[in-house]
């Protein structure tokens, strides 16, 4: 059932891990096990990047001084075992698998206080379909037009802020929307929960005032991480 949130698009946030602060931890390694991506049921164009499949293992790069709750991961996240297990508990909704991950190393990349105990990360998988953004009200620049009704491809330039379509929510607490699947957008919930529970290395921006600009064609400070579109 979804729920009696409104779609203001205050009440969404767009996740990203928080950079150079005291919980800096990055997931690094080759991956070399790996299936096919996501299609799109409309236009069978290929959405995201590729599956990660079993074993689930790889290194971290640490330049914090603790262990971060949330990490990138190859098409997902890596959480740990404490942020899984409140998740569940408050029920919250949208992230699927929960793997164990090997963590074969950890690679210290800052001088700092002793390691404390490396946690059990999980590798999630964020859910996608249902939501979609409002390609009409979400202020994205691009030279290409949307093809598809469904994935709502567009390849950006730059962004200025986000909009969901009214309806597509189902009440996912955590999601990837149609039309850019290289951002995850969390719930208000998600943010109170994320809070209370003191979750580290992750920043949460209204998607409103979500802003990318490589190009500087907005007048932003260049950014590194371009989401993928599809």
């Amino acid at each position: 059932m979804a729920s009696d949130l409104s779609l203001n698009p205050t009440r969404f946030f767009v996740m990203d891990r928080l950079l150079d602060g005291p919980h800096d931890t990055e997931f690094s390694g080759t991956i070399t096990n790996v299936g096919p991506a996501l299609r799109c049921p409309q236009c069978g164009d290929t959405v995201g990047a590729l599956s990660w499949e079993p074993p689930y293992q790889g290194d971290l790069e640490f330049y914090g001084q603790a262990f971060g709750d949330l990490l990138e991961g190859p098409s997902g996240l890596l959480v740990t075992e404490r942020f899984a297990e409140d998740f569940k508990a408050e029920g919250l909704t949208g992230l699927s698998g929960f793997h164990p991950v090997e963590v074969k190393r950890v690679r210290r990349k800052r001088r700092g206080p002793k390691l404390g105990p490396l946690p059990t990360y999980l590798y999630v998988t964020p859910d996608y379909g249902h939501p979609a953004l409002d390609t009409e009200r979400s202020r994205i620049l691009s030279k290409q037009p949307m093809a598809c009704s469904w994935c709502r491809y567009v390849g950006p330039d730059a962004i200025d802020g986000l909009t969901l379509e009214e309806g597509t929510w189902n009440g996912e607490d955590v999601f990837r929307p149609r039309g850019m699947w290289g951002v995850i957008l969390v719930s208000e919930r998600f943010r109170r929960f994320a809070e209370r529970h003191a979750m580290s290395h992750m920043a949460m921006v209204p998607i409103e005032k979500y802003i990318w600009d490589p190009l500087r064609i907005l007048g932003s400070p260049p950014q590194s991480q371009p989401p993928s579109s599809s």
